[in-house]
């Protein structure tokens, strides 16, 4: 009989316990919050509801934003505001920038990753980053660098496509592999060969950098990640392993830089973005350490090789959806880059793709813009804690 007390005596308190907790998260998220006041957004449910709808979130916010250009979503102790009103992305993105910061929980949950890149700082880091960044990314020879390198890597994507003629691949997986090389040999001035498959420690490195971007959004919707990062169990294990795989292969890319630079022994040396930030940290060595470098070089990666990789994957596949936009482009290309009664070769094609032919190439620029209209590289931007603007 004493054996029957205690367990219904668990069960009873065990029972009243969840409907406290679940009454008192009820309570935080719906006091305080002026649902019914018009000088708000509406509100459209809360932060949980996202869960349901996590594998087609974007498709579900989008549907929304036809209801409601800016609403809320109700979460304990804040609310968050999603708009796709131009006005209000303007405001904040643009005339009051400086007013919006990210804020400590989105920086809490990326800074193990980014550290402290351009993507995960407010304020004068943000700014030095932002600034450093414009000025080299508008140099010549930066230009200059990067133009060949995506002409290399074009021309030996073009060779692992015609070696896969016939068969069934991925190309979301190619473009990647392809980008990553490109941003890869742009930011560190190194041959990473993720498309060939032929360096291991570049594989392993790609195969960190991918995890670890999973693990750091997966944050977002595990609400015990900080207990599970402090008894480095799980998700948070995954994620310091791969994180120091990373570490150790871009601190020895910095150092062997560092030792060429010192040594001035090749002549293309200057010209990727770290040998840039490396002469930058000549006047502030104590600033621009490695970690800092290595925080921003990676910031730069992240920035350009999933956007770049994803919306070229939209692009064919939208081209492949729509045949007569697809040899519209190819005319297009023919007419300013090839001439019909030359037979080039391919490297001879890439060669002749320049800045003045792209320029006049405005089918092709049209066709992109609206993939990435219809299929938004960055579908959200989230500028701080309480405010998130879908682009």
């Amino acid at each position: 009989m004493d054996i029957l007390c205690l367990i219904v005596t668990f069960i009873a308190v065990s029972f009243l316990t969840t409907i406290l907790c679940f009454s008192l998260l009820l309570l935080k998220i719906y006091t305080g919050k002026s649902i019914q006041d018009p000088s708000y957004p509406p509100v459209n449910g809360t932060v949980f509801s996202q869960l349901i709808y996590f594998n087609k979130l974007y498709d579900y916010q989008t549907q929304v934003a036809t209801k409601w250009s800016t609403f809320r979503l109700l979460a304990p102790g804040h609310s968050e505001v999603y708009t796709t009103d131009p006005r209000n992305i303007e405001h904040v993105l643009k005339t009051n920038f400086d007013k919006y910061s990210k804020g400590q929980t989105n920086q809490l949950i990326v800074t193990d990753l980014l550290g402290h890149g351009i993507f995960a700082v407010d304020g004068d880091k943000w700014k030095q980053q932002r600034k450093l960044a414009s000025f080299e990314f508008s140099t010549r020879v930066l230009r200059d660098f990067s133009c060949s390198v995506f002409r290399e890597n074009a021309n030996k994507l073009v060779g692992a496509v015609s070696g896969l003629s016939g068969r069934v691949f991925d190309m979301q997986d190619l473009f990647m592999r392809c980008t990553l090389d490109s941003i890869f040999k742009v930011g560190f001035g190194v041959e990473l060969n993720c498309l060939e498959g032929s360096n291991k420690e570049g594989s392993a490195f790609m195969k960190a950098f991918d995890e670890s971007n999973a693990l750091t959004y997966g944050r977002y919707v595990d609400p015990i990640w900080e207990l599970k990062r402090y008894f480095s169990i799980g998700s948070e294990a995954a994620l310091k392993k791969n994180i120091k795989v990373i570490d150790d292969f871009v601190n020895q890319l910095i150092k062997n830089k560092r030792n060429l630079l010192a040594q001035n022994q090749d002549c293309h040396v200057k010209e990727d973005i770290l040998s840039r930030f490396l002469m930058e940290s000549q006047k502030d060595p104590e600033q621009m350490n490695d970690k800092y470098l290595r925080d921003i070089i990676l910031n730069f990666m992240i920035a350009g090789k999933d956007t770049s990789a994803n919306t070229l994957s939209w692009f064919f596949y939208m081209l492949c959806k729509n045949p007569l936009i697809q040899e519209k482009i190819a005319q297009e290309v023919r007419d300013f880059v090839g001439d019909k009664n030359i037979k080039y070769t391919v490297n001879d094609f890439i060669e002749n793709i320049t800045d003045a032919a792209l320029d006049q190439m405005h089918y092709l620029h049209a066709a992109l813009t609206e993939t990435l209209r219809l299929y938004p590289v960055v579908p959200i931007v989230s500028p701080l804690t309480n405010i998130i603007v879908v682009g």
